[in-house]
């Protein structure tokens, strides 16, 4: 056993220090977002962990209560090292993530494998203009990745349309890896327009960040869909399970009669035939409408991309309660708000069959947000439920 000692994720220099030491074998690190989680580890024996982990990374996790993942060092270099071969060479890396979430310690750690000095974006509320700056700093005749979410990339692309430097910054990166949540397609078509060479990502904490890309699994990744639908994935990124939660830890990653083992992503999902994963939504984010289980994931992708309702391109799509149907879907977005005949049109051009329609847009000023960029869905659910959420089955709009 060896010591686990927290670190502040807003110190790169010193996170990239406690990291390196980790994977040669020195204490584990737990980054934490900053200097008020330093507080001494409370557990009832010493914060020790097996002296294969390098790192504990607690989840962000927008509907599950936060897990404190246990990651080896042979996991995140196995994850790193199929990043690089996937992209074609190791280069140096802009951290624009906080360092407490996997994909920004993996950014850090890609770093440190590749010999490269990682750039950081200064901590805080994300900036089109400190990410153009910090890219400056990048060191010419290497390649250059950065590893984003959608909400960043939107921002960034925004800002392009009126910033030259902007524009040229995101446009000079050899890859930018954009996960932690469903990438729109009318998203992805805008970056592809601009310029912006987009991998998408697929993982978490417990696979080390991401281990398929734009639906490929990586080398040495293998993908399986369980009988309830679930992904599963396995592999040598897998962590080791979760810090002081032996239960969990069993649920979670399922060893096979042949000594294989797996981990059960919570997401639906299914290979198409030529292999590429394809995700549905999350098994937790299933509702029973009129009857039929609806994934709300799949009705979110499909209200997303319709290109004839801009506004509906950073939807959420969560269930409420109705009287009559049990559960209706209902759309939350931001912006100008959408008139049910708008709504009606665009059910229709996705094809959703009737208990998959959402019967209300709900349009905020702001939608609420994780630390990690991805959409806070217990609150926005709450802030739908306040707004109004379905009445009968007539669509309509809100705004709260």
């Amino acid at each position: 056993m060896k010591p686990l000692v927290k670190v502040s994720a807003a110190e790169v220099p010193a996170l990239t220090a406690e990291l390196r030491a980790a994977l040669d074998g020195g204490p584990a690190v737990w980054p934490v977002p900053g200097p008020e989680g330093l507080d001494p580890l409370h557990f009832s024996t010493d914060p020790t962990v097996d002296d294969a982990i390098a790192l504990v990374v607690e989840t962000s996790g927008s509907t599950d209560a936060p897990k404190r993942v246990l990651l080896p060092a042979e996991a995140l270099t196995a994850s790193a090292d199929a990043t690089h071969d996937a992209l074609g060479s190791t280069g140096q890396w802009l951290l624009a993530l906080p360092g407490h979430y996997i994909a920004g310690a993996q950014v850090i750690v890609r770093g440190i494998l590749a010999g490269t000095e990682t750039v950081a974006v200064p901590p805080g509320h994300f900036e089109p203009t400190a990410f153009a700056e910090a890219s400056a700093r990048l060191a010419p005749r290497v390649p250059h990745y950065t590893s984003l979410v959608p909400v960043q990339l939107t921002r960034l692309l925004d800002a392009a349309e009126r910033d030259a430097f902007v524009a040229a910054a995101v446009r000079s990166f050899d890859a930018v890896l954009v996960g932690g949540q469903a990438l729109a397609p009318a998203l992805a078509e805008r970056a592809a327009d601009a310029g912006v060479h987009v991998v998408r990502t697929y993982g978490s904490s417990e696979t080390a960040g991401g281990c398929v890309y734009d639906g490929r699994p990586l080398d040495a990744v293998r993908v399986r869909t369980a009988a309830d639908g679930v992904v599963e994935l396995s592999g040598p990124m897998l962590a080791a399970g979760y810090l002081g939660d032996a239960d969990r830890t069993a649920a979670a990653f399922p060893t096979d009669a042949d000594g294989t083992r797996w981990y059960r992503t919570g997401d639906l999902g299914e290979l198409d035939r030529d292999g590429r994963l394809r995700i549905r939504g999350r098994a937790d984010d299933l509702i029973v409408s009129g009857g039929v289980k609806v994934a709300l994931g799949e009705v979110e992708r499909a209200i997303r991309g319709i290109r004839a309702v801009p506004s509906l391109a950073g939807a959420v799509v969560v269930g409420a309660p109705d009287a009559e149907w049990g559960e209706r879907p209902v759309v939350v977005t931001t912006g100008a708000s959408v008139s049910s005949r708008d709504l009606a049109a665009a059910t229709d051009a996705a094809g959703l069959p009737p208990a998959a329609r959402p019967v209300r847009v709900i349009v905020l000023d702001e939608l609420p947000l994780l630390a990690s960029g991805k959409p806070d869905r217990r609150a926005i659910r709450a802030l739908a439920a306040a707004a109004g959420g379905v009445a009968g089955d007539a669509a309509g709009d809100a705004r709260a």
